[in-house]
């Protein structure tokens, strides 16, 4: 099979296709009518001999040949969107559709609230954030940018260190009225604490502490493990148990006297934050300036 400008054509209206959920959603993302969103894809089943969609009156979903074919291409899709960027000036244009895999934590607790700002700056960017359960194959989720704690484990990603956030450890008066106040993270042995868990190794994280030149590490237990940081953090105001949070989140809670900072002396881990982005030359405008939003969003904090 030759090269077929059709092809080409019906893939990408495919691509708005899976990613509005609809011939209508489509429609509204390419500037076509719905009928010629379903005519395109006709046309596209017709050429690759292959049904590519399964329709219902709720739904349009892919099927196992259409999946297997729209994973192939899509690769290439987004290689063609940055070489037409690039020839269309959009490197320095903030603008389209901006899709991120973002930690649990940083949106939550410290991008939110902020992003309207961010929005007025940019009024042609559309965002939309997802958190999946650990960073994959950013161009095959058609993922823009992640922005993650800890060190950087994707070799084919460009890693950006945003950020170094200060680590506490936190407990409710109510936990210390009823448990007492550990005068020793080494006490911690024998409190009630919190557990969150590393999605890459399955287990709760280590608590370490740091004092100048001193570092600890401390084993810790309780009956409460959590892959969600803010229901942690609920639990720890609600004096279910001692935890240990980054700093950014939890200032407003220190300073009203829900949370007391159990440890002010050792302050002296640092957990990174950093943007991945895929192995392009020219990372696209809307990345940097999301990128700069956050960097300019942690330092005010």
């Amino acid at each position: 099979m030759g090269f077929d400008g059709r092809i080409l054509s019906g893939v990408s209206v495919l691509a708005a296709v899976v990613e509005g959920g609809s011939f209508v959603k489509a429609a509204g993302l390419i500037g076509i009518t719905d009928s010629g969103v379903s005519r395109a894809i006709g046309r596209l089943e017709a050429r690759l001999g292959v049904r590519l969609l399964d329709r219902t009156t709720r739904a349009v979903t892919l099927t196992d040949e259409g999946r297997r074919f729209y994973e192939a291409v899509k690769p290439h899709l987004a290689g063609i969107e940055d070489a037409a960027a690039i020839a269309s000036g959009a490197v320095s244009a903030v603008r389209g559709r901006l899709k991120v895999d973002i930690d649990p934590f940083f949106l939550p607790l410290v991008l939110a609230g902020r992003l309207g700002e961010f929005c007025d700056r940019h009024p042609e960017l559309a965002i939309e954030f997802v958190t999946s359960e650990r960073v994959g194959d950013l161009v095959s989720e058609g993922i823009d940018l992640a922005i993650r704690f800890g060190r950087p484990r994707f070799a084919s990603l460009v890693a950006r260190k945003l950020i170094e956030a200060p680590i506490l450890t936190v407990a409710a008066p109510r936990y210390i009225e009823r448990h007492g106040r550990p005068g020793h993270p080494l006490e911690l042995a024998r409190h009630r604490c919190l557990q969150f868990l590393d999605p890459h190794t399955g287990r709760p994280y280590d608590w370490e502490f740091v004092s100048g030149r001193e570092v600890i590490e401390v084993p810790t237990s309780g009956p409460l493990t959590f892959t969600d940081p803010k229901s942690m953090l609920e639990e720890c105001v609600a004096g279910s148990g001692i935890a240990q949070v980054i700093g950014w989140g939890v200032r407003e809670l220190l300073a009203s006297g829900r949370l007391i900072d159990l440890f002010p002396d050792w302050h002296g881990e640092r957990f990174p934050l950093f943007a991945f982005h895929p192995s392009r030359k020219h990372p696209p405008a809307k990345v940097r300036a999301f990128v700069d939003f956050c960097v300019e969003v942690v330092g005010s904090l």
